[in-house]
């Protein structure tokens, strides 16, 4: 029975520990206590293992380099976390999110399905802006649920709606999973966030079809808004018209800078036709010039300093100007400098997001700690070496590799956070995807496709766990229309998901069948025949040992010197001869 235990000890660790997480002990002090114990156990059976088990007291001494060295408490990259996490919480609490909601609801409102288009639209740029999905979950819940249900949305169709485009921050940088995943991959998180942009934007664009076919199935259940609700009134022409002049003086900018600015001159152009037709809206709405229609106005106005501020975190990471966490120290300055702008920025609200960032960065922390534990002994039984056989052996190589790590991915979703996922399960899978060839930063987008889930399964999804919290439990009067509505119901939420899961899932298979999607961050593939090497012109040398030319000299045909003789650098002036000593007198020292 001991030397059973001794040899399979790395199932026997590993089953233990989904016991205590579903028993609901915390996953920090499962992992630690769990690593520990089977430490004490691991010692004591080593000599039955059969040399499988290369446990030792003495090896507790690692534990203080393990939590101070470089992947815990000296981990530059996961510092980007609380920087992202504070920007987030600034920006929803400087009211950025109802603006935004405000203005594309109006804008796709005349249209069925506007308000959930917008919603979409909305989750995207938080996802861009934020990265964190509690705050958008919570920020559409609260603003734009009520309006949905005042106009007669369908409850499942709402709920979905908001919690899928809230889950976007999952998927879309500066994504906090992105960082963590790069972190436990072991490679950059600028790749990592070049390499998640296009499958993000992929996933927003299938859910926004999702909703065409169901406001053409489904009419009745996403009406289009009320003429009376349309506060901003028409001016999409103008809008149209701003953005054809933003493009104009885009372009113009683009040819004057292009020659002393070089590959810098198209990003810099569009920078100025955007700050000129901002400036001109204020104007415009401030002197009440009427140039631009209420609507075009309000559009420009709320959009492009969340845009701007996704170029200042993105823009700068992906052009190689700064790290992710210097990235997120500038987002934190300008969520910072948006809050004070629209006038929301109090020692309250600063207060709060400092709080909500140290939570999150000491769970992060915590969950760390303890998964550092657990792998010491984890490793030192060999279970990496058994995991790796394991996913190894999946019969289909590669593709049954991957097919078969998705569907234990999207299982544990729904038991386990993204963060308990990421620190749990990645360092165990990573290996054997290294060792299968399979590039680790597409494998680390597919994972953060596939813990997106995470926050959708019914019934632990958190995305609905947030929205429950937010949504009306009981019925209550609108303040707008007077008319009394009814509430959202648990099961409504959790119906109203399960779309949104299987739209996620289609996303996982994307990834896999287009690769491209996110192997583009490699940049453009060199051919190699096209490479073309010049050297300097050079000498060329005679052989050695070919007898000098002109006796030493630097020969005039360019061969080589004679290395067989001392070198020779020309006759040396003469000097003059010093004056013999008189050794008959006694020598004189003045």
């Amino acid at each position: 029975m001991i030397e059973f235990i001794a040899q399979n000890m790395a199932p026997i660790m590993f089953a233990s520990l989904i016991i205590f997480l579903l028993i609901g002990y915390p996953v920090a002090f499962s992992l630690a206590a769990n690593g520990l114990l089977f430490f004490f156990i691991g010692v004591l059976v080593s000599p039955y293992s059969g040399g499988s088990i290369n446990l030792a007291w003495p090896l507790l001494h690692a534990l203080p380099d393990n939590f101070y060295g470089t992947r815990v408490m000296s981990n530059d990259t996961l510092l980007a976390i609380p920087f992202f996490t504070f920007m987030g919480i600034v920006l929803e609490r400087s009211g950025m999110a109802e603006d935004l909601l405000d203005t594309i609801g109006q804008l796709f409102g005349p249209i069925r399905g506007g308000l959930a288009y917008a919603v979409i639209f909305v989750g995207a740029l938080l996802a861009a802006t934020t990265g964190v999905v509690a705050a958008s979950v919570i920020a559409m819940g609260l603003i734009s649920l009520p309006i949905m249900l005042r106009y007669g949305y369908d409850r499942r169709v709402a709920s979905g709606v908001i919690a899928a485009s809230g889950t976007l921050a999952q998927i879309i940088p500066p994504s906090l999973v992105l960082i963590v995943l790069a972190d436990q991959l072991g490679r950059s998180v600028g790749d990592m966030y070049a390499g998640a942009l296009i499958p993000g934007i992929v996933l927003t664009g299938i859910y926004m079809l999702y909703i065409l076919i169901i406001s053409i199935v489904r009419p009745n259940s996403m009406p289009a808004l009320p003429l009376e609700a349309r506060t901003l009134g028409r001016g999409v022409l103008s809008l149209i018209v701003a953005l054809l002049v933003t493009g104009a003086i885009s372009y113009g900018a683009y040819r004057y800078l292009a020659p002393t600015q070089g590959d810098n001159a198209d990003i810099l152009g569009f920078a100025v036709g955007v700050i000129v037709i901002y400036v001109a809206a204020i104007v415009d709405q401030r002197l009440r010039i009427n140039m631009m229609s209420k609507l075009a106005q309000q559009v420009v106005i709320v959009l492009i300093p969340p845009l701007a501020l996704i170029f200042l975190v993105l823009g700068t990471i992906f052009l190689g100007i700064a790290t992710p966490t210097e990235g997120g120290a500038m987002g934190s300055v300008g969520a910072l400098i948006m809050a004070a702008a629209k006038g929301r920025l109090s020692l309250d609200v600063v207060k709060q997001a400092l709080a909500s960032t140290t939570r999150l960065s000491s769970f992060v922390l915590f969950i760390l700690i303890g998964a550092r534990v657990f792998s010491l002994t984890f490793y030192g039984v060999n279970g990496h070496i058994w995991v790796e056989h394991l996913l190894i052996s999946l019969p289909g190589g590669e593709t049954g590799f991957l097919i078969g790590v998705n569907i234990l991915v999207f299982v544990l979703a729904f038991f386990l956070d993204f963060f308990e996922l990421a620190f749990i399960i990645v360092p165990l899978l990573a290996p054997a995807a290294d060792k299968l060839g399979i590039d680790l930063i597409w494998f680390g987008v597919l994972l953060g496709v596939n813990m997106q889930t995470s926050f959708m399964h019914p019934p632990f999804g958190f995305a609905l766990f947030y929205l429950r919290s937010v949504a009306a439990r009981v019925p209550y009067l609108d303040r707008i229309t007077g008319k009394q509505i009814a509430p959202v119901s648990t099961g409504q939420i959790y119906w109203g998901a399960v779309p949104f899961v299987c739209i996620q899932v289609i996303m996982i298979g994307l990834t896999i069948a287009f690769p491209q999607m996110v192997m583009r961050y490699k940049g453009a593939a060199v051919e190699p025949s096209t490479i073309d090497l010049k050297l300097p012109d050079m000498p060329s040398l005679s052989p050695l040992g070919t007898p000098p030319t002109n006796n030493g000299a630097a020969p005039a045909n360019g061969g080589a010197p004679d290395l067989s003789q001392p070198p020779s650098f020309g006759e040396a002036p003469a000097k003059p001869a010093a004056p013999a000593p008189d050794l008959s007198q006694p020598p004189k020292f003045n």
